[in-house]
């Protein structure tokens, strides 16, 4: 698609932009907008935006804005160093809307949010005319000033769209444009008390903006009528600059094992099932960097599933397979023991320790190598012996023998009292001429326990046990809500 309009001349070079509201942690899903948004432009000409959509006062915070830009940077996305906002369109937004109410485009409902929820019709049924739609273009101009002074109260008017009731498309059928709102801003403070809805804010910035290409999630695919219906009328009185930015759907990321859905994230946060939006069992980029994850990785994630406009839900190892491939090249070995069982080398003496010499990363000799002291006893994994192995066991077993990593190979003579007792082969030393004078199929990492460092280790598993947490009950709120 942005091939074709490069190629017929509609645009020179494309402008994206990556418009998160500021009202929580961008997860895995903002991760793959966030590369892709700023990925075309790298690779097609042009640039990508970031903009904060900051159009809900309420539920918006300072604290969110900076860490959805440390995100942002921290995935390598170059939006120039400067961020846009919506507040910073506020005025012309208002400009808009007076422009619609003159001509008799939009239109100020006195009725309540509930009576316009029950005129709205169903999916079945059309919706029903507001008694306030044949208002005066006059009159409706005088109330809506009157709103942006402040002189109703919450919820005693909205400004509408006016298009057609009994269109099959919901959202056409007259959408609330403004909402009052007494309500501090995080950046314009008590400037406005009234404040637009997202679906008429969003157009307009990214036709100021001059985006060419507005990329955004399924669940938009339907809004998609009204976002060209609004461009089109602005566009038709001068207000906008032609070509129209173009808005194309594709699924948002699904991730077996956890919600990407900023709603119950906020939910998991507040409640204190979680504790707070880095904790690293969530799928936040906070918390995915506290995780050790790479931005890299989900690079090779995002590029790996692609984009598609069909929903599918992706395995959770995947992602993990794209993190295991990074860290494998870049991250430095070190040998731990998580579970430890003591193991005693009977013939290695007791008052003396030696050195192995271990490779920093064992496919990256230019890594170079560190000295890791050896001694009489050593803390080696639970699962690495067994009094009773299973067939096909390599590891320590009594009898059985194998090499201790980048160090000697030794044979279990038997356990006392849980420990592990060996005689070791001092020929056998990893790097020497007699290393391979012994085969053995085993091969087991330890920590020397006089050396050895006491360390917080936490393993994280999946968040939920349910591959697909919270469809179950969403279909039955589905089912609920339509009974």
């Amino acid at each position: 698609m942005i091939e074709a309009d490069l190629a017929s001349g509609k645009h020179s070079g494309i402008v994206t932009r990556f418009p998160p509201e500021p009202n929580g942690y961008l997860h895995f899903g903002h991760a793959k907008s966030i590369l892709l948004n700023f990925g075309l432009p790298r690779e097609y000409g042009g640039r990508c935006n970031l903009r904060f959509d900051d159009t809900n006062p309420e539920k918006e915070e300072q604290e969110y804005v900076d860490s959805i830009i440390d995100a942002v940077r921290w995935l390598g996305a170059d939006y120039g160093g400067k961020a846009l906002y919506a507040s910073d369109y506020f005025p012309f937004m208002y400009k808009a809307a007076e422009h619609l109410v003159e001509r008799g485009l939009a239109y100020v409902d006195s009725q309540s949010a509930e009576e316009i929820r029950a005129n709205r019709g169903t999916l079945t049924e059309p919706g029903r005319n507001s008694p306030y739609r044949d208002r005066r273009p006059d009159e409706n101009l005088s109330l809506l000033r009157q709103m942006k002074e402040g002189r109703f109260a919450d919820g005693s008017h909205v400004l509408r769209a006016k298009i057609d009731m009994a269109s099959p498309n919901i959202n056409l059928r007259d959408p609330v444009l403004y909402r009052i709102k007494h309500a501090e801003h995080h950046r314009t403070g008590g400037d406005w008390c009234i404040y637009p809805m997202y679906t008429y804010a969003h157009p307009i910035e990214d036709a100021v903006e001059r985006i060419t290409h507005s990329l955004c999630t399924l669940e938009f695919e339907d809004q998609r009528p009204f976002y060209d219906w609004l461009l089109e009328r602005l566009a038709e009185g001068g207000l906008l600059e032609r070509p129209l930015p173009q808005q194309i759907e594709f699924a948002r990321l699904n991730l077996t094992y956890v919600v990407l859905s900023k709603r119950k994230l906020i939910q998991l946060v507040e409640e204190g099932h979680v504790e707070g939006w880095d904790d690293p069992r969530l799928p936040t980029l906070a918390a995915a960097r506290r995780r050790g994850y790479t931005a890299e990785g989900l690079r090779r994630f995002a590029e790996r599933i692609g984009v598609s406009k069909a929903n599918q839900l992706i395995e959770f190892g995947v992602l993990e397979e794209a993190m295991r491939e990074h860290l494998n090249e870049v991250a430095p070995r070190r040998m731990a023991v998580l579970d430890p069982v003591k193991l005693v080398i009977d013939n290695f003496p007791a008052d003396q320790h030696d050195v192995a010499l271990v490779p920093n990363h064992p496919q990256q000799p230019d890594r170079g190598r560190r000295e890791v002291p050896f001694s009489r006893e050593l803390w080696i994994e639970r699962d690495d012996f067994a009094l009773n192995p299973p067939k096909g066991y390599f590891r320590l077993f009594p009898g059985n023998e194998v090499r201790l990593r980048y160090g000697y190979v030794v044979k279990c003579t038997g356990v006392d009292n849980g420990v592990v007792h060996c005689t070791y082969y001092p020929e056998t030393k990893s790097g020497t001429p007699g290393a391979d004078s012994r085969k053995v199929k085993g091969n087991i990492h330890w920590v020397s326990v006089r050396h050895a460092h006491a360390a917080p280790v936490r393993l994280y598993d999946r968040l939920f046990s349910a591959p697909n947490p919270g469809a179950e009950r969403d279909i039955i709120e589905d089912m609920n809500r339509d009974s």
